[in-house]
């Protein structure tokens, strides 16, 4: 009993200098249950307040910095492994390749509307590099009338942006046309600060037919499904058991 009482005041004594549940759990040898019944009537001044709470502070963001690393390890593992899987592409895969691309992304021309030039817009530097490159190869679209155009906010760094999109696209600054997205205060989107930099569209002047060879691609390539092929059962289960998938 006297130990207890020894303990107690030993605990109230650590917690009215500051101190956190944890730090006084090291000192003391009790539960936290216990410690928390003992501590419930003790008071603290402000700057022992604001102490304990940047102590929490503190461990939560070291525990998310932990998970944080464990999860990029894990996608690095995943997304390693996946590149082993693809060892070459044949000229058709880059073909078909491109063709899901600009179903996804590129402007369409519609029934009701008026020719269109073939247009390309993303944020992503990798996917348009592919595409340009897909351009030139399957369209033999010629670099002089391929246009660039950067999407980006008033608020936005653009001296930054155009030096990224130039050096990425390597093309000359002046044939980067600059267009002015509406202000917004309150974005949703992640990447901003110095991880915006807005969007490239990807134009090619004089190129209807070349929107509508695209159009018919696309409605051969994914207009019916296609048949079962030899070797894909195997690939789809791994996925599956990676994903977690029954």
């Amino acid at each position: 009993m006297i130990i207890k009482i020894l303990e107690k005041q030993k605990a109230i004594k650590l917690r009215k200098s500051g101190l956190t549940y944890s730090e006084i759990l090291k000192k003391v040898p009790i539960s936290k249950s216990t410690l928390s019944l003992w501590l419930r009537s003790v008071d603290l001044a402000e700057h022992q307040k604001q102490r304990i709470t940047e102590k929490r502070i503190l461990a939560m963001q070291r525990g998310w910095k932990k998970t944080h690393e464990i999860r990029m390890k894990r996608w690095a593992e995943i997304r390693n492994h996946a590149s082993k899987e693809i060892t070459h592409l044949s000229t058709r895969e880059r073909w078909l390749i491109g063709i899901g691309l600009y179903w996804s992304e590129g402007v369409k021309e519609k029934e009701y509307g008026s020719a269109t030039n073939v247009k390309f817009s993303n944020s992503d530097p990798l996917m348009i590099l592919v595409f340009r490159n897909w351009l030139k190869e399957f369209t033999k679209v010629p670099d002089e009338k391929i246009k660039y155009e950067l999407y980006i906010h008033k608020h936005a760094n653009l001296k930054r942006a155009s030096n990224f999109w130039t050096n990425k696209l390597n093309i000359n600054p002046d044939e980067l046309r600059i267009y002015f997205k509406p202000a917004n205060l309150k974005p949703k989107r992640k990447n901003i600060n110095e991880n915006y930099n807005g969007l490239i569209r990807i134009s090619v002047n004089g190129s209807i037919i070349v929107t509508r060879q695209i159009s018919g691609w696309v409605a051969t390539t994914f207009a019916r499904p296609a048949p079962p092929q030899a070797g894909l059962g195997s690939h789809s289960r791994r996925l599956r058991r990676r994903s977690g998938a029954k």
